[in-house]
């Protein structure tokens, strides 16, 4: 039996990494629970006290395809080199120079939405297409595919 996978980030400040990662991918930020219009009056309503109001955030895929992703505040900061990425199939379909092309601007676009550019790996066929390496704001890597 096929299980559903969500994603899961440890981080510092779970809002702005799921406002990242909703830009990156296309994705919108999980609705709050029963009638709440807004994610402030769920966790008022819940007792949620201000400083941990930011404690938790997920993103989800609008069309219900992609997995949820989940960002949990942890104390301590990424220490080492991710063992798990996600890479971001930014050129579909494409080869060569247009490939690049295109995922240049996409580490462009998220460069100023606050990723950082890590490198380029060029193309050598025919395993190798050519990717970037890219680190979400708070380092987490992913590459660019």
């Amino acid at each position: 039996m096929a299980r559903d996978v969500q994603i899961t980030f440890d981080c510092a400040d779970p809002a702005a990494l799921a406002a990242f990662w909703a830009e990156a991918l296309g994705y919108r930020l999980q609705d709050p629970p029963g009638a709440f219009e807004s994610w402030e009056q769920a966790l008022e309503a819940l007792g949620v006290p201000p400083e941990h109001r930011n404690d938790a955030s997920a993103v989800v895929d609008p069309g219900g395809s992609g997995p949820r992703l989940f960002f949990q505040r942890v104390p301590e900061g990424k220490q080492a080199k991710n063992r798990v990425h996600l890479d971001v199939r930014a050129a579909p379909g494409l080869e060569g120079d247009a490939r690049m092309t295109a995922l240049e601007a996409e580490a462009e676009r998220l460069a100023s939405h606050g990723a950082t550019r890590l490198r380029r790996h060029e193309p050598a066929p025919p395993l190798d297409a050519g990717h970037i390496i890219m680190a979400d704001p708070e380092g987490n890597e992913f590459c660019l595919d």
